[in-house]
């Protein structure tokens, strides 16, 4: 089976490679740099009009969306168990990512980029003020759901690579995630995983590439 996905450094698709990673899947990674527009090639857009990542590649056939991703590497690696076995834990699990995906990322995406959805002169501030606070609200929510455990579930599944991603993008914007004990245990308890510390070397390989070309 040939797995191949695309991916660009900082962003979620960081998830599925630790995903994959955790299901010790055969996998090429083609990273995408998105300073220079490579998400929106030609070629690219074939591939994926959305022009975003992460994109999933099996045998030739496209799969685009975290969510669907996800649970296709859980399918297809059962063994891995990334996924909860029981049917309603599982639908909660679908929940969390879907939560990641629609309701935390859009926030973080705002404050990184405040034109993007707003144009008015000097409203940068105003959107980044507005996502920050909704940021926190998710956040105590999530806080709230890992008082006293080490992942969403018994044991480490899917939505806490995903969860991963959210913490670190946020942390990178600066953010004061100190109140958020139970968020920030989990944030370095993923962090020390072989997966995801196979992750961080890559991006940095990745990074010091693209900078190479700039």
């Amino acid at each position: 089976m040939e797995i191949v996905l695309y991916y660009a450094p900082i962003t979620c698709a960081l998830a599925p490679y630790i995903t994959l990673t955790e299901a010790k899947a055969d996998f090429e990674v083609r990273p995408l740099n998105f300073r220079k527009g490579q998400h929106n090639s030609p070629e690219y857009l074939k591939l994926n009009p959305k022009h975003k990542v992460p994109l999933l590649i099996v045998n030739g056939r496209v799969l685009s969306e975290s969510i669907a991703i996800q649970a296709w590497i859980a399918r297809t690696f059962p063994q891995a168990k990334l996924l909860p076995a029981d049917p309603w834990q599982e639908l909660q699990a679908m929940s969390l990512m879907s939560w990641c995906s629609g309701g935390i990322h859009p926030f973080l995406a705002r404050i990184n980029s405040p034109p993007r959805v707003c144009d008015v002169p000097g409203a940068d501030e105003s959107v980044r003020r507005l996502a920050t606070a909704n940021l926190m609200e998710l956040f105590k929510i999530a806080d709230d759901l890992l008082a006293g455990r080490e992942f969403f579930f018994d044991h480490f599944t899917a939505p806490d690579a995903h969860f991963f991603w959210c913490l670190r993008r946020a942390s990178q914007f600066e953010l004061d995630l100190s109140g958020f004990k139970n968020c920030m245990a989990h944030f370095e308890r993923i962090k020390q995983r072989p997966s995801a510390q196979k992750l961080l070397a890559f991006e940095k390989s990745v990074q010091d590439e693209f900078a190479k070309a700039a």
